[in-house]
């Protein structure tokens, strides 16, 4: 519950149950998935995530930023888990997990970024195109809010988007985070209107009316989910 902390901790746990989802760290073995799910997903993404483009399908480009993820893990400013779905049935042709993964298929990434302020992390996703409207996006940002809320110098957790992907604006309101502000942005991606919704959710508030529920969302500024 996001209102109940526990000790702070400089970093979040490595793996973690998520509803139907497992996270984990993200690792390097991870890498070809993501790439094989950037690659079929472009389509999916490129109105909203400036990154999604044919260089992040290529695996060389995912090992790059497995490593730099490791960077941040280790210096404490950023935390991506990659979303494998324990309750999917894989399906031919369809990209899963780590070869022999016991956990599942792999449906996304989702990562906590200390660059909003000092003291608030915001959580960033996105959701392989065949894997939308599952609730995956909602069920890893319930988990890990208050994961974040536990993590040294933590005050609050943030979400952005674009005031044009209503899809994603739909996770932090039904997860009960507040509508905080609306600010003037540059396009960063094609379907953005450029106007950046800020979603916040405070140390101590009590959970929401749709915290125990929640249907899928599709995308946030760091991911579509």
């Amino acid at each position: 519950m996001p209102g109940s902390l526990a000790r702070p901790s400089a970093t979040p746990p490595e793996r973690l149950a998520a509803g139907p989802l497992v996270l984990r760290r993200v690792a390097a073995d991870d890498a070809g998935v993501i790439a094989a799910a950037v690659g079929a997903s472009l389509e999916h993404l490129r109105p909203w995530m400036p990154w999604a483009t044919l260089e992040a399908a290529d695996l060389r480009t995912q090992l790059v930023r497995v490593a730099e993820a490791d960077e941040l893990w280790e210096t404490g400013t950023g935390f991506i888990y990659v979303m494998i779905a324990r309750d999917s049935e894989r399906a031919p042709r369809e990209p899963a997990g780590r070869r022999g993964d016991p956990d599942g298929e792999f449906v996304g990434t989702i990562g906590m970024h200390r660059r909003a302020a000092d003291d608030a992390l915001e959580i960033g996703y996105w959701i392989a195109s065949a894997k939308t409207r599952r609730g995956y996006a909602t069920a890893a940002a319930r988990a890990l809010t208050p994961v974040a809320l536990e993590l040294s110098g933590a005050r609050r957790v943030e979400i952005h988007c674009d005031e044009a992907n209503t899809a994603s604006a739909a996770i932090p309101r039904r997860l009960g985070y507040r509508l905080d502000r609306i600010e003037v942005h540059e396009r960063e991606a094609p379907g953005e209107r450029g106007r950046r919704m800020i979603w916040v959710w405070d140390r101590g508030e009590a959970p929401g009316a749709g915290w125990s529920t929640g249907p899928a969302g599709r995308s946030a500024r760091s991911g579509a989910g």
